[in-house]
Parts: structure tokens; sequence; C-alpha cells
């Protein structure tokens, strides 16, 4: 009997298909989702043309520009672009709106607010805050915008919270650039991690317990003072090459008993130099690829950086066994008492994220975009982080038999996540339901 061939796989398989009895309502329970925000848009003209760019986002097309879907409703193109591109509705009302209802739906006093910065490849030096500049997309340096996002992740599932666009000093000093790009006056240059710092502050009310982000905001000691101060407990990636002095580890110098700090070592270093019996083995599960066997090390320690020295942190190194082992280092301001399996569950919500934004550039046109202006960035972005929570909100609903979310039991597991529809499921051309990596 082949591996397809089992009672077990054949359940799978059967669970992966999106009937017709699936996805009917659909566009019932669309109506119904937007109904909370049409109340935003003051003019009839701009509820409709909400609709239909929603709609076009949540449909097969292959590019979701606001051409294709206006030739595949067959209305005038230019209405529906000037609506995108620069259209008089508040797009950070409609943002609050949404956060509003995320935490209706999906609030979770231990919920994680993940944060993440994105880049998008572009030609051209005129679109708004573009520059040649390090793409993760692309995983080297090109000419791109960046977007930093703000999402949430709870027992009831994943939804989006927060974006902005960032703003290069090249461009926040460039009078003539700005203007043209239509960019506030308010608005001056930030740093990746100051505009993360005002995403997580203007969704405090979203019911959380944790912010998580990788190296890129882990890294800087300020990012991570400030939301101690703000009282954000953090589980943050840090890079390998991060000095760390473990608070743990006694020295005496010879000849004498009077003991003395431990050095500072890179954290990779430190980490080679561990015991095994320090290791604590633990089973978890990422997505849809499977129990993990990871290997997870913990301790107190001190971080140095431009010749600053931090306050007590708590490291937790995780390390999978695999043939190629990946090993992940982070810090975070947790209590001793905190149990090292909640801390790997919050670090094991970030990829989950990464995963459908990654996703949502393809399936609700997140990358999909030709507006040039600050006002167009944003109102794209906000119309499709709508289409985004919106199949969140189906995901859940498809697959309530199994709505588990990353959560350790008392086994030390960290559960999966049911498959996911594709966010093409309320479109003009509802398709068969693929696996998702979320």
């Amino acid at each position: 009997m082949s591996l397809l061939e089992r009672p077990e796989a054949q359940a799978l398989l059967e669970d992966t298909v999106m009937t017709p009895r699936t996805v009917r309502g659909c566009a019932d329970r669309l109506t119904g989702f937007l109904t909370r925000y049409l109340p935003l848009f003051y003019r009839a003209e701009s509820r409709a043309h909400l609709r239909l760019a929603v709609e076009g986002r949540l449909s097969g097309l292959e590019r979701k520009t606001s051409e294709p879907i206006a030739r595949e409703a067959d209305v005038p193109r230019r209405a529906l672009q000037r609506f995108v591109g620069a259209g008089d509705w508040d797009d950070e009302a409609v943002m609050a709106q949404l956060r509003q209802h995320v935490r209706q739906d999906f609030g979770d006093a231990q919920g994680v607010l993940v944060l993440d910065s994105s880049g998008f490849p572009k030609k051209g030096q005129d679109s708004c805050g573009v520059q040649r500049q390090w793409c993760g997309r692309l995983g080297k340096r090109d000419n791109c915008q960046i977007g930093v996002f703000l999402a949430y992740a709870a027992a009831q599932g994943h939804a989006p919270l927060d974006r902005q666009l960032y703003l290069p000093k090249r461009w926040a000093q460039d009078k003539k650039r700005r203007h043209k790009c239509h960019v506030p006056t308010t608005r001056k240059y930030q740093a990746k991690w100051r505009i993360g710092l005002e995403l997580i502050k203007r969704s405090r009310d979203v019911p959380h317990a944790w912010v998580t982000a990788d190296d890129e905001f882990g890294r800087v000691a300020e990012f991570r003072a400030a939301l101690r101060q703000a009282e954000e407990h953090y589980v943050l990636d840090v890079p390998c090459n991060l000095w760390v002095r473990d608070l743990d580890e006694p020295v005496h110098p010879r000849g004498t008993r009077r003991p003395r700090k431990p050095p500072f070592r890179r954290v990779d270093a430190w980490m080679k130099l561990q015991p095994e019996s320090r290791w604590q083995a633990m089973d978890i599960r990422a997505g849809e690829k499977g129990p993990l066997r990871v290997k997870v090390l913990r301790a107190r320690v001190q971080t140095r950086m431009k010749n600053r020295v931090s306050g007590e942190e708590c490291l937790v190194v995780i390390r999978t066994l695999e043939a190629e082992p990946r090993t992940s280092y982070t810090l975070s301001d947790a209590d001793p008492n905190v149990p090292t399996a909640e801390l790997v569950r919050v670090h094991a919500e970030r990829p989950q994220v990464e995963e459908i934004f990654q996703e949502g550039k393809g399936e609700v046109g997140l990358g999909h975009y030709e507006v040039r202006s600050w006002t167009g960035w944003h109102h794209h972005m906000t119309l499709c982080l709508l289409a985004l929570w919106f199949v969140e909100l189906e995901k859940r609903r498809v697959g309530k038999k199994n709505t588990g979310r990353h959560r350790l039991s008392s086994a030390g597991h960290v559960h999966g996540t049911a498959p996911s529809p594709p966010a093409t499921v309320c479109g003009h051309r509802p398709q068969s339901k693929r696996r998702s990596a979320a």
C-alpha cells in the first residue's frame, strides 16, 4: 500500500478539497464583513469602490491592480484608480476599525503582536520611498520600497493590524520629492524600529501578552529598552554575533575566591561552550511541516553593543535537530518564572505570520500596485489588509474542526493549524483548495 492509499492520508486529502458547498454564501459574508467599514466612506461611489476593490483582491485574477479589477467588473478604470491612489477617504480610520474588529473576533489575552518589515521591488525612482536597499524578498540589495507591518497571532488565528511605509533619510530630506509624492509634512525620518514602536502603540488595545520580531528589530538595544519602558513583554530574534555575558557562569580568578563577572562572548561562540545538560528537548509543530524536534537553551545574560551594557535579559537559543540544524537566538524580558515552553511558543508565531504576508503578496495582491504617492501606498495596503483579514476569518470558518494555533500542551508540543483556503474562494472564479504554509 502506498503512502497516499493509507486511510489517514486519504482523510487529509479530502480535507484539502474546496467544494462549492464550502464557499457557498461567501459573497453574502463579504457583504456582512464590509458593513462595519462602509460608514467610513461618506459617498455612495466610494462605498461601491470599496466593495469592488476588496472583491477584486479576493478574486482569481493573476494581477490585482485597479485596471484588471475594473475590466473584470466592466466598470471605468479611472474612477477605481483614483479611489485607490488619491481617494478622499481616511485609511487610518479604516485600520482603526479593523483593529477593533480583530479585538472583537480574535481577542486573546495571550496573543502575540508580530512585527515585520517587507520589501516591494520597484523600477524607477518616482515611487514614494523607493531606493536601493536591502530587499528580503529578493535576498539582496535592490531598488525597492519597504513597508513595516504589524500582525496578530492568537488562539483563534492570525490577523493583520497595521502598516506604514518606510521613508529613507534621503527621501525625508528632499522637499521636492516629498511634495511630488504628497508625503505629509508631519512625517519625518524614522528608523524602522521607531515605526514599529508607533504601530505597537496604536495596537495597545488589542489584547496581547507578547511582542515578537526578527533580528532587524531585536538587535537594537534602544528598541528593547523602549518596549520595557512601555511594559511590553517581548521575545525578539537577535543575530549570532551579538555579545553576551552569561550571568549564571561563576568565574573565580586564579588564587582567589572572590568572584568576578564572566567575560562577554559572541552568542554563537558561547552556545558551543555549553554542556549538554543545559539543553532542554521539545517537540514543536510549525504549520504543516509536521512535528519538529528541537533543543532549547536558556540563560540570564547581559548584552554589549556600542560599548554599552544592557540590564539583565533572558537568552533563549532554539536549535533544530535536522541534518542541517537551524539555530535561532532570542532575547526576552521574561521573568524567570515564565516557562521556557511559553517563550518557544511565542517565537514560533513569527514565521507563521511572515508566511501569511508572503502569500498575501500574491493571494490578495499585496505586492500588486502601481501607485506612487504616500497616500496611494497606504490606501492600497489598507484594502489588501482588509481582504487578508476576511481571508483569515474564512480560514477559521472552514477549519472549525481544527482551530488549534501553536499552543504548547502540557506535554510540551506546539500544535499546528487547520489547512487554509485560498484567498480566491470569494472571487469570480473559485478554485480548488491549496494547502497553505500558514
